[in-house]
């Protein structure tokens, strides 16, 4: 691709146009600035006032490094995170330790940091950031005429879909969602009612009847917990309203252990976000390519979400840049990695899940690899809002 550029292009057409600037999208537009590619990422901008956490795992150490932002985020605000901890088919808990990792410890993020860290990386490679949402997308010849809200439009060559789970430009251009479950996390951030008191810097899974609980301490004297299980299931629990939720959350263990330790209260609201699994497919054609949720989202018992995000940013762009090169092959090759992936992970959950055998209800039924799947018309529960997904 040609040097990079800061104005739209002299022939009125841009290499790459992304859409979506998370971390998926911040990655793609990164790596192709750095190849010459001049590239805008159009995202809405509206930052919500608040934004799940996660553990960032050990190994995107090396994809941060690629990027050039992994002194960034070091310096930012986020915390070390030593390891995982568990409570799942048995009675005593499991640890995995991150101080023997190759790449160091994780890190437990704010996430909004994070995320901004990201973009400014995007920015300073040369990539230009546009406010708005790609509302049509339409293939005309070698080249993507692009139709935004709240107006106007572009031309690109290339186009790159980053906008999560919902893919709509990857389906506009063609592709298909493939979902797999229908799951949801009813998620809140808890302040530590004891003053100066420690969380653990480690990441906590514990299953339960419904399905599972997760927790991670948060850098500002708070932890993230998310209770985790099926769309249909939530209103018979009453997962949905912060004493439901809490109620279940005191027949836990470990989690009921950490945070009474750390004098955490009812929370006074929930946030509900999706976390399914899907599959596009094919996750890339001649002219573009999905990246992060939009190409492959995961259960988030895989703790994968934005090693996924930066893994497919980085390799949809490489497969962009090889495409204009003129390899034919390149598009197609990435497609097939996030095919081969994404089964991989369809593999590992299956025996993931078939270890908790201790719970005989519908979420861990339809879980069991003799068990039917659940009900394709099944509905949402009564009073559930269920945002774009957000947990990564």
């Amino acid at each position: 691709m040609r040097e990079p550029r800061t104005d739209a292009c002299g022939d009125g057409v841009i290499d790459v146009v992304i859409a979506g600037a998370g971390p998926a999208g911040a990655a793609a537009a990164t790596t192709l600035a750095r190849h010459g590619a001049r590239v805008v990422l159009v995202d809405p901008g509206s930052t919500p006032r608040w934004k799940p956490g996660e553990s960032l795992a050990p190994r995107a150490g090396p994809l941060l490094r690629r990027l050039g932002a992994l002194e960034a985020v070091a310096a930012g605000p986020h915390t070390p995170c030593l390891g995982n901890q568990s409570l799942w088919g048995a009675q005593t808990p499991g640890e995995v330790d991150f101080l023997s990792s190759p790449h160091g410890t994780g890190r437990h993020l704010d996430r909004a940091h994070f995320d901004r860290t990201l973009l400014d990386t995007a920015r300073l490679a040369g990539a230009r950031l546009r406010t708005g949402r790609i509302r049509a997308a339409r293939r005309a010849g070698t080249h993507w005429q692009l139709s935004l809200d709240p107006g106007g439009g572009l031309r690109a060559r290339y186009l790159i879909d980053a906008t999560g789970a919902g893919a709509r430009p990857a389906r506009q251009a063609g592709a298909t969602v493939v979902k797999t479950d229908r799951m949801v996390a009813l998620t809140a951030r808890l302040a530590y009612g004891t003053p100066g008191h420690a969380m653990p810097r480690t990441s906590l899974v514990e299953s339960a009847p419904f399905g599972w609980w997760y927790t991670a301490p948060l850098p500002a004297g708070s932890c993230f917990v998310m209770a985790v299980t099926d769309a249909d299931l939530v209103a018979g629990q009453a997962l949905h309203r912060p004493d439901g939720w809490w109620r279940a959350l005191q027949e836990t263990t470990l989690l009921r252990g950490r945070l009474d330790r750390a004098a955490a209260a009812l929370p006074s609201v929930l946030h509900v976000v999706r976390a399914a699994t899907s599959c596009t497919v094919p996750a890339a054609a001649a002219g573009w390519a999905a990246v992060g949720d939009a190409a492959t989202a995961c259960d988030p018992i895989a703790a994968r979400g934005i090693v996924t995000a930066l893994a497919t940013g980085i390799a949809a762009a490489d497969a962009v840049h090889a495409d204009a090169a003129g390899d034919p092959t390149a598009l197609g090759a990435y497609a097939e990695l996030v095919g081969a992936s994404h089964a991989e992970f369809l593999r590992a959950r299956l025996v993931c899940y078939g270890a908790e055998r201790r719970w005989n209800t519908p979420f861990w039924k339809r879980r069991h690899p003799e068990a039917p799947p659940p009900p394709p018309g099944a509905v949402q529960s009564e009073g559930l809002r269920i945002p774009p997904r957000g947990i990564q």
